[in-house]
């Protein structure tokens, strides 16, 4: 062809794989364009005309595409039209005996790539393909590396997701909670129920808390608050929190807790690690119910919130500054807590939180949601009515004391059998239409009864476990069991129903106690943080249906909340 195109072997290797569509009306033409492109491309398509060239495009895989302009019934401009329907990008070659303005104005606004004046000349139409094929080379570039980037940054987003997940993870292995679930019962009389809301603003967090059950009358109560952002207040933040749970281990293994100590241990402990610019705020709390007394040593957190039994919110404020790297002293603070009935231990990402009242901090509103919050389920819908976005990690402590020593409404107790297990259903259900006329309150509050209490008669005073249930189920042998099993059983359900008036709202306290040999408590935070690897439809259900559910810690008698 008597022309140097300046084809290096990749180029040719790249033609070499491509598929050109011939639109020609004049199968004359066709001889000629095959004898141009048959040793250069892989493979020719001839069609005849409009119809027959835009089924082609459709049907096959076309890299190229070289139009006649003049052919009967329609031109071929109108082909390009409708294929640059189907594909923007495929390059167009429009081959014309004319080549008029108006011919050339349109091809352009159809984004034809190359117009070619019959007639043919071997070079320019080749020379057209080539430029083409150029083009589509280095767009084929462009997509693969593309894709390279965006495989690269899949399999980076997944390492990263798969990191975040497993840090989360850590992170709440570090946060130890020994009242997961569970009421704190002080005496015969009263109980703690303990709530917690541990929000982080990103994976890392720079908020922790510990709750630690030191004795029958004692826990511990850590809040820790890395003051700044980003992987290192996270750090510091876990680091710490693993350390006292550590120390809280060795202390409760001696039977030696000493508050003063673990405070001491932890401030030498995190000094080395603490940068010259850093600060840690953090809170080492105490309750004592056999003293009534909160011992306490704050490092600039924000006030611990107290509701006596006068509706009074009592604040007690920090009484150390910033825990740094060079803290000298520490000062250890005590309250009487005889006539408290609620506190709130929290971060300051909380009240330093905007609102979407007036754009005014939650620290105005903080005091007033306390002190009208029965349980951290009203406290928490509070919160999130007044704030839309979340600036900072929140971490907050809820305790409330329930004394029933006066709210008794009804106690009954249950045979362990499938009989009594409708009759307490039945029994349960009057009771609560003699409480309320709201159907809906009453039917999920039977809900979480009918899930309990089978779980009382079933799993706790027969013994019953859940795999050997579902075997019997399978095996079509499960009532047949139960029936045997309550041969054997003299063991009893009993339910106990308080009624407990609180700002003017009515709470109904139920308690459903077994005489079986109870479980571990601590497997409801797996439970509820692996959903999709337990069963324990129960605790779902019941949890959803009421304001919370609590264990003791024999883990063999359950209170849930209902407000009416």
């Amino acid at each position: 062809m008597g022309r140097d195109f300046g084809m290096d072997t990749f180029f040719l290797d790249f033609l070499h794989s491509l598929t050109i569509l011939c639109v020609e009306s004049d199968a004359e033409l066709h001889p000629l364009y095959n004898e141009i492109f048959e040793d250069i491309v892989d493979k020719i398509i001839f069609a005849g005309g409009c119809e027959d060239g835009y089924k082609k495009f459709i049907d096959n895989k076309i890299d190229i595409i070289i139009i006649a302009y003049e052919m009967p019934v329609s031109n071929g401009l109108n082909l390009a039209k409708r294929i640059r329907k189907e594909n923007h990008d495929i390059p167009i070659a429009l081959v014309s005996q004319v080549q008029s303005v108006e011919i050339v104005m349109d091809a352009l606004n159809t984004n034809i790539s190359s117009c070619i004046k019959k007639p043919i000349i071997d070079y320019k139409i080749l020379e057209a393909v080539i430029k083409n094929s150029k083009i589509l080379l280095a767009n084929k570039y462009i997509k693969d590396e593309e894709e390279k980037k965006n495989k690269e940054l899949k399999e980076k987003e997944a390492y990263i997701t798969f990191q975040e997940d497993s840090a989360f993870a850590k992170e709440l292995s570090i946060l130890r909670n020994d009242f997961y679930y569970q009421m704190n019962c002080i005496d015969k009389n009263s109980v703690s129920l303990i709530d917690f809301l541990y929000k982080p603003l990103d994976v890392m967090s720079g908020d922790a808390y510990s709750v630690r059950k030191i004795d029958e009358k004692r826990e511990f109560y850590l809040v820790v608050d890395g003051m700044g952002k980003g992987l290192s207040a996270s750090l510091t933040s876990m680091l710490m929190t693993s350390y006292i749970n550590h120390i809280i281990d060795k202390m409760k293994a001696k039977n030696s807790f000493d508050l003063e100590k673990l405070i001491y241990k932890s401030i030498e402990y995190i000094k080395p690690i603490l940068l010259e610019e850093e600060a840690l705020a953090i809170d080492f709390i105490v309750l004592d119910s056999s003293k009534n007394r909160i011992d306490y040593a704050k490092f600039a957190m924000p006030a611990i919130l107290m509701l006596n039994e006068q509706s009074e919110v009592i604040k007690l404020k920090s009484n150390n500054a910033p825990l740094h790297k060079y803290h000298v002293s520490f000062k250890i603070s005590s309250y009487d807590t005889s006539d408290i009935s609620k506190f709130l231990f929290y971060s300051d990402g909380l009240i330093e939180n905007s609102t979407n009242i007036q754009e005014k901090l939650y620290a105005n509103f903080i005091e007033e949601d306390f002190k009208n919050s029965f349980t951290r389920e009203d406290l928490k819908n509070k919160i999130f009515e007044k704030i839309d976005i979340f600036e900072d990690d929140i971490t907050l402590i809820f305790i409330n004391k329930l004394d029933f020593s006066k709210s008794l409404i009804v106690q009954r107790s249950f045979n362990s059998s499938l009989e009594d297990v409708d009759s307490a259903n039945q029994w349960y259900a009057e009771v609560w239409e003699s409480l309320i006329d709201d159907e809906s309150v009453a039917y999920n509050a039977g809900v979480v009864f009918t899930e309990l209490f089978m779980n009382a008669y079933e799993h706790g005073n027969l013994g019953l476990s859940n795999i050997t249930k579902h075997m019997l189920i399978e095996e079509d042998k499960y009532f047949d069991t139960l029936a045997e099993m309550e041969k054997l059983s003299i063991k009893k359900v009993i339910v106990k129903i308080d009624k407990i008036e609180d700002n003017a709202s009515t709470y109904i306290i139920t308690q459903i106690t077994d005489e079986g040999n109870g479980f571990d408590t601590q497997i409801l935070s797996e439970i509820f943080r692996n959903s999709k690897k337990f069963n324990g439809r129960g605790v779902f259900v019941s949890r959803k249906n009421s304001l919370g559910i609590y264990y003791n810690s024999n883990g063999n008698s359950v209170l849930y909340l209902n407000k009416i």
